[in-house]
C-alpha cells in the first residue's frame, strides 16, 4: 500500500471540519443572495473541469445562494459554422450574424451548450433548467448594428420567470439568445447578457469567468479590487485594452444597474467561484463603489 492509499487519519477529518466551521460566517454572508455567474466558452474546458464548476453551483444553491449561469460559446459556434460550411463575414472585426448564421448560434447555445452545463449540474445532485433569452420574454432586444444582422442588445429583461424558478431552488441556466419586438432572434454577447440579467435582477455578485486572471495594473499584476472611477481612469490611460475593455464595460453597467460587484477571475482556475465567495482571499479582481 502506497501513502496516496492511506485512509484519511483523525487529523485530517479534524483538519475539514475545522474549515467548514471557519466557513460558516462567509456562507452566511451569502445566503439568500442572487449571484450571476457568466462561463465563457474557453473557461468550460473539459469534462472535468464542467463537472467541478457544476459541483461548486450546486454547493452554492445548497448554502442558500441563487445562482444564475450565463453562458457563451464562441469557440463552439465557430466549430460548428465551420463543420456545416457556413461562411462568415466581419465587419470592424465583427461577426455578422446573417439568417444562416443565427440559425446555428441558436442550436449551439440553447442546444449544445446549455444542455451540456444543465446535465453536468444536475449529475452533482442541483436541478438546473435551461432556458434562452427567447423563452417568457425574459431578454427583448433592440438591433445593435444593421451592419452586424442578428446581433441584439437587451433593453428590456423580464426576470419574474428566473425569480419563480428561483423559488423552486432550481438553478436557470441561461443562453445569451433574445428575442425582438416584432418576434426577431437576436445574438446577444454572452458578457452584456449577464450584465443586463445580473442588474434587473440586483444582483449581490456578477462573475465573469474569463480566461485571464483579472484586470492588470500598469506593473503587470492582477489588481484584488478596483473602483468605477479607477476603472475608467485606467481605461483612458491605455493600461485597461483589447478584449478587457468590453469586460470592464459590463461591469460598470452591471454596477450603476444596482449589482453590488463585479468580479473578473479567471474561469479555468480550480473551485473560482468558490474561492472568490467564501475565502478571504478571493480571486480575480472585485469591481464596486466604495462603502
Amino acid at each position: 500500500m502506497t501513502d496516496d492509499d492511506q485512509p484519511p487519519s483523525a487529523e485530517d477529518w479534524l483538519s475539514t471540519a475545522r474549515t467548514l466551521s471557519q466557513a460558516l460566517p462567509l456562507f452566511q454572508r451569502y445566503a439568500g443572495a442572487t449571484v450571476v455567474i457568466k462561463l465563457g466558452g474557453h473557461a468550460m474546458g473539459s469534462d472535468a473541469a464542467m463537472a467541478s464548476f457544476a459541483r461548486d453551483v450546486v454547493l452554492m444553491s445548497h448554502v442558500g445562494v441563487n445562482p444564475v449561469v450565463v453562458h457563451g460559446g464562441g469557440p463552439m459556434i465557430n466549430a460548428m459554422l465551420r463543420k456545416l460550411g457556413v461562411e462568415s463575414e466581419f465587419v470592424g472585426g465583427k461577426r455578422v450574424t446573417d439568417g444562416a448564421t443565427i440559425e446555428v448560434v441558436e442550436m449551439v447555445l440553447s442546444g449544445l451548450v446549455g444542455k451540456r452545463i444543465v446535465q453536468a449540474i444536475n449529475a452533482q445532485g442541483g436541478r438546473a433548467v435551461g432556458v434562452s433569452g427567447k423563452d417568457a420574454r425574459l431578454m427583448i432586444c433592440e438591433q445593435t448594428d444593421p451592419a452586424l444582422g442578428f446581433v441584439g442588445t437587451p433593453v428590456e429583461c423580464n426576470v419574474d420567470f428566473l425569480r419563480n424558478l428561483q423559488g423552486t431552488r432550481t438553478i436557470p441556466v441561461v443562453a445569451p439568445i433574445g428575442t425582438g419586438r416584432r418576434g426577431e432572434t437576436y445574438n446577444v454577447n454572452g458578457d452584456t447578457a449577464a450584465g443586463a440579467l445580473a442588474a434587473a435582477l440586483r444582483a449581490d455578485r456578477l462573475l465573469l469567468l474569463t480566461d485571464v486572471a483579472g484586470v492588470k495594473g500598469d506593473d503587470g499584476e492582477v489588481r484584488g479590487e478596483l473602483t468605477p472611477d479607477e476603472i475608467r481612469r485606467m481605461t483612458r490611460d491605455g493600461i485597461i485594452s483589447g478584449g478587457m475593455i468590453p469586460k470592464t464595460e459590463t461591469a460598470l453597467d452591471a454596477i450603476d444597474g444596482g449589482v453590488r460587484a463585479v468580479v473578473i477571475l479567471d474561469g479555468r482556475a480550480p473551485h473560482a467561484c468558490l474561492l472568490e465567495l467564501y475565502t478571504d482571499h478571493g480571486a480575480g479582481t472585485l469591481i464596486r463603489t466604495p462603502r
